[in-house]
């Protein structure tokens, strides 16, 4: 049980009631159109937050997150499961039923391993350019719906944007004024009244506007016939081939939700003060996405512009995502059938509004000016979802995500150390070129892990600097003060560079090893070269050895 729920107060109850109305209000048409970015019938986004939402509150440690079927996660079920269904709508539903399940199972396992560690993986630099490159996605899908006329189903960013230009004269007028309209309504509501549910206004008028002014005889397309009542709890009708070929869909839905929840989860744990369980998020993604394949939906996720309105409405707990869910219920068994006359430009608008959240431009102006390389990585990214679909896009993000980290590790930081002036403590030369230098001593400090993947690239920067030193170097003094773990690659990498030196006339030093590393270098047989490596012994103290053992015109 979350410590939230422990501790609930009554008073709470009233604000979570208001907040739960009003994300029901903004989550109905959010679902219905994410379900059209996922090829699926409207009622699966409903099913999708209904079920899952029933269930989420109960499980996350998050107090604001609000559960969602997301616009990311739908286009990514739109642009993999087409082939596989191969034209078969009834077989497409099941197998999006499917990744939902294989979603809630990654999650559970996640919970059960403790992996919370895992969303931390995926760097913001990255998710900076995904999210970016899942903006265009989904601007392609939708300006034709926008404009009254078919897109197509298949392709690349690309490729959409060639359908679009190329039939771009088959603009329905109505189709596109209705459209501009509607986005124009929700975009003036997101911008002076945010957290308000303006969508349901929008969605509620455009319904009336198609009963007052026939706009389906116009050429207007609408939703059509949403079923009442809720679907029986079944398992999809898929053989277990097709389960192992939705493993890959599954892991990136299941990534995509872990990193987006958690993301939206420390926001406001940071905003209200309190901290967040990711291994409880976990749990919460998997029971969820369980309960929305069970109940015909498909993978959902922590949505962010969701969980706004749900803290601007004044929730204080999970507990309004309970309300919610008991109103798309509501809507699920008497009110679905208003719905069959939602034109598609609206749903288009909807969708088109959720993804200027999306839209990183000024986070990637910041990495262009500070960081360089983030900035390419970034880009990266964006260009794996527009060149490669949005599944690729995601193992190209988490592959990029990996890759830097690998790459800062391998590469990490060599200072050379300078004593500061009047003290007994030692920095950067690089960077405090006012430090004091000692003739005839080097002093140096890697600051990582001397491991099997950086020791060549440490040798390679210890021995550049020995052959830039002004004045001949007599002993070099290794400070493994902010080295804490040495592997035996890096115990044999300490050993050949105790031997290199010496076989030119420099003696070696290792000071201020930590217990581990330590014990590490005896069981290498470093002592024997070195000599005893105590935990006394400071950088400091063997400064003031060297400088008392030269000879007095040496100091």
């Amino acid at each position: 049980m979350p410590d939230w729920l422990r501790g609930y107060q009554r008073s709470w109850l009233v604000g979570d009631a208001v907040a739960g109305v009003t994300l029901a209000a903004y989550l109905l048409p959010s679902a219905i159109g994410d379900a059209s970015l996922a090829s699926l019938p409207a009622e699966a986004g409903i099913y999708a937050c209904l079920f899952g939402g029933l269930v989420f509150w109960l499980f996350c440690s998050s107090r604001h997150t609000s559960l969602t079927v997301t616009s990311a996660i739908s286009l990514l079920i739109g642009s993999s499961l087409g082939e596989l269904a191969g034209g078969d709508t009834t077989r497409y539903g099941a197998l999006a039923v499917a990744t939902a399940l294989l979603v809630g199972l990654f999650g559970v396992a996640a919970w059960l391993v403790r992996a919370g560690a895992i969303v931390n993986f995926v760097s913001e630099t990255v998710m900076t350019g995904f999210k970016t490159g899942i903006a265009l996605v989904l601007v392609s899908t939708q300006l034709p719906k926008l404009c009254g006329f078919a897109g197509t189903h298949g392709g690349d960013f690309w490729s959409r944007m060639h359908h679009f230009a190329a039939h771009v004269g088959e603009t329905n007028g109505t189709a596109l004024l209705l459209g501009l309209g509607a986005l124009g309504l929700l975009l003036a509501g997101k911008a002076f009244l945010p957290g308000r549910p303006v969508a349901i206004v929008v969605v509620a008028g455009s319904i009336a506007a198609t009963a007052w002014f026939d706009l389906g005889a116009h050429g207007v397309k609408l939703l059509g016939a949403v079923p009442h009542g809720l679907p029986g709890i079944t398992l999809p009708a898929i053989g277990w081939r097709d389960a192992n070929e939705l493993l890959p869909l599954a892991f990136a839905c299941f990534l995509l939700a872990a990193v987006e929840t958690a993301a939206i989860g420390r926001m406001f744990g940071r905003k209200h003060g309190y901290r967040i369980d990711p291994d409880r998020e976990f749990l919460a993604i998997g029971g969820a996405n369980l309960a929305a394949g069970l109940g015909g939906g498909f993978p959902v996720s922590g949505g962010m512009s969701q969980s706004l309105v749900n803290e601007t409405g004044g929730a204080r707990t999970p507990l309004s995502g309970l309300v919610a869910a008991l109103l798309m219920l509501v809507v699920a068994l008497w009110l679905s059938g208003l719905l069959a006359d939602l034109p598609q430009p609206v749903l288009a608008a909807i969708v088109l509004t959720a993804v200027t959240g999306l839209f990183k431009f000024a986070a990637l102006k910041r990495l262009w000016r500070a960081h360089r390389t983030e900035f390419v990585i970034a880009v990266a990214a964006l260009l794996g979802v527009l060149g490669s679909g949005i599944l690729r896009g995601v193992l190209i993000g988490a592959v990029l995500s990996l890759g830097m980290l690998l790459r800062r590790a391998a590469r990490p930081h060599v200072a050379v150390l300078g004593r500061i002036r009047g003290l007994a403590r030692f920095s950067d030369l690089d960077r405090n070129p006012e430090n004091e230098r000692i003739p005839g001593l080097l002093l140096f400090r890697v600051e990582a892990s001397l491991l099997y993947f950086n020791v060549d690239f440490v040798r390679d920067a210890i021995w550049e600097r020995l052959r830039r030193e002004p004045a001949p170097v007599r002993r070099v003094v290794c400070d493994l003060s902010t080295s804490p773990a040495v592997d035996m690659a890096g115990a044999e990498f300490l050993s050949d560079l105790h031997d290199d030196l010496r076989r030119q006339g420099i003696q070696f030093q290792v000071v201020e090893a930590r217990a581990k590393v330590r014990d590490m270098l005896r069981l290498e047989g470093l002592e024997e070269k070195l000599g005893h490596v105590s935990r006394r012994a400071s950088l400091a103290q063997a400064v003031e050895d060297f400088a008392t053992s030269q000879p007095e015109g040496n100091r």
